[in-house]
């Protein structure tokens, strides 16, 4: 059925109908919607107009496009989260009623890179404990996590089979994390890690770099994690001053 025209852009109802119509269900998560030609058709504008808004829908993550295959239906975030709480993976993945778990791929010490020494204050002879560990939920990859503490405050080895290394940062070496400077990238495949999370080809992935703080305001903590973004979705509260 052709869109009913308002006094906006064309490109921003197509938007609006498109969404409208995933909303009810005309179309369904990783459904397969029609051609551009059938597309423009059904909703009466040109395939100009068509591809202005299904561009943008891509860039909110609504759709997707698979170069000759055609374009789906995004799936919706299960995991969502205000980047302005310190809220833990195990944290999001509870709050979504879904089983936190964790695969350990590997632990080790390094000496600090020139940007590990800048994120934890760290001379160039100080060494790092690093984890490397896969984050689950309900048994499904979501998450690939490289953790960082300093080697002086925490030796890690995968016996330490805690779900959190806040909680265990606290009971190990008495440091409470009390607040952390997070960065946020998307990215495109990544080589290693997307075939880890068992991602489409064409699954971005959002990568949150965090220095976290004790209460001295010592960091002691700098972790990169990998979201898969069809699974998590993070929004920031902000007022007016």
């Amino acid at each position: 059925m052709p869109i009913k025209l308002d006094n906006r852009h064309l490109y921003l109802q197509v938007i609006d109908r498109i969404k409208q119509d995933i909303e009810s269900g005309v179309y369904k998560e990783k459904e397969k919607l029609p051609s551009e030609f059938d597309l423009a058709k059904q909703l009466g504008v040109s395939r100009a107009t068509l591809r202005e808004a299904l561009r943008i829908l891509e860039e909110e993550n609504v759709i997707i496009r698979r170069h000759g295959v055609g374009t789906f239906v995004n799936g919706k975030p299960l995991f969502t989260s205000g980047i302005e709480q310190l809220n833990s993976v195990t944290g999001m993945i509870q709050n979504a009623g879904m089983n936190p778990g964790t695969i350990f791929l590997d632990s080790y010490t390094q000496e600090p890179t020139e940007e590990d020494q800048k994120k934890l204050a760290l001379d160039s002879d100080q060494t790092l404990s690093v984890i490397e560990r896969v984050r689950t939920a309900n048994g499904d990859p979501v998450v690939y996590c490289i953790d960082k503490i300093p080697a002086s405050i925490l030796e890690w080895d995968l016996s330490q089979k805690e779900e959190s290394l806040l909680d265990l940062l606290e009971k190990e070496s008495a440091n409470k994390v009390t607040y952390a400077i997070a960065h946020i990238e998307p990215i495109g495949y990544h080589e290693k890690i997307s075939p880890i999370l068992n991602c489409e080809p064409e699954t971005a992935l959002l990568v949150l770099k965090q220095t976290h703080y004790n209460e001295q305001d010592q960091p002691i903590l700098y972790s990169v994690n990998y979201f898969k973004a069809d699974k998590f979705s993070f929004h920031v509260l902000r007022k007016r001053v």
